[in-house]
């Protein structure tokens, strides 16, 4: 912290206390009036503000072609709502899921698959995707006994960066930066725990190249390496909402394991084929709660690049 710029460190505080004071205001007031205000503010933030707009219509667009520009501008503005909800639902989350309550806001879809193969005493991967709460799907593994240790982006702010390490690891979670956690990983995979990862941030040029949506997408070719080297099961897992704040589906979308010599996990491009299209599958079912926002087609593979030289 104190490398970084005096005036760096003042922008980090500010930005930290305005944080902390929003979240304050969000758990003063009720469940019900943040609600009403999350789709209020999601119009602003799809159609005054147009944070992104482009790359939302753009992506939405070319995955969803046959959607009218009216249905799309639909979606836009419901991830804007899902994504603000989020937000509450995180600064409620301590409060109100507990190993009492967590019956009340949740519906585990493959509970018996899911429990059987984490409790396996071997490694272990959890995939999902920036799709539903994934945050809250991680707190609530991390409720039900099971040590998971996720692969996460620090920050740029320090502050909030601890900040949001604290909430992720308060139920039991372990967060590993996702720079140079490569021997942790290996360790955590030696000693058969379980690893959780995203399986749909963009990878580069120098990623593996799957199908997602028709388009040629990178993901991080690590995925499948930790998981093939380590003879460890993949489950892909999700966490949509039904319907208003804590009222969630954690699904078990698949699960492939390489000791079985199935066809999903044959190699590095197959396994990285058959989860991204299991989150796929996942977002077309509720397409608004996608993040939309980020540029997950950047790029193309080389081949194509070639082609388009000659």
């Amino acid at each position: 912290m104190s490398s970084r710029p005096f005036a760096t460190r003042c922008v980090d505080r500010l930005a930290y206390g305005a944080v902390r004071v929003l979240i304050c205001i969000v758990q003063a007031l009720p469940r019900d009036f943040c609600e009403r205000w999350a789709r209020r503010l999601s119009g602003v933030l799809a159609n005054r503000l147009r944070i992104r707009r482009q790359v939302v219509r753009d992506n939405l667009r070319s995955s969803f072609p046959a959607l009218t520009a009216a249905e799309r501008r639909e979606v836009s503005r419901a991830m804007w709502e899902h994504l603000l909800l989020m937000v509450v639902e995180i600064a409620h989350a301590n409060r109100l899921i507990h190993k009492t309550t967590w019956r009340r806001h949740l519906r585990i879809h493959g509970m018996e698959q899911i429990v059987r193969t984490l409790w396996l005493d071997r490694p272990k991967v959890v995939l999902s995707g920036h799709y539903g709460n994934f945050e809250l799907a991680a707190y609530l593994f991390g409720l039900f006994g099971f040590r998971l240790y996720s692969v996460a982006r620090e920050l740029d702010n320090p502050l909030l960066d601890r900040f949001v390490t604290e909430f992720r690891e308060s139920r039991g979670q372990r967060i590993l930066p996702k720079k140079g956690s490569a021997p942790d990983v290996a360790e955590v995979l030696e000693q058969n725990g379980a690893i959780g990862l995203m399986g749909d941030q963009s990878a580069g040029p120098r990623g593996c190249w799957v199908d997602f949506f028709g388009r040629p997408a990178s993901v991080h070719k690590a995925i499948g390496v930790f998981a093939l080297t380590a003879s460890a099961p993949v489950l892909v897992c999700s966490a949509t909402r039904r319907g208003g704040l804590f009222d969630y589906d954690l699904r078990l979308e698949g699960v492939a394991d390489p000791a079985s010599g199935a066809a999903e996990s044959a190699d590095l491009k197959a396994l990285s084929q058959w989860y991204t299209s299991l989150l796929e599958g996942a977002i077309r079912r509720q397409p608004a709660q996608y993040w939309w926002v980020h540029r997950r087609w950047r790029g193309r593979p080389a081949k194509a690049k070639v082609r388009s030289a000659a």
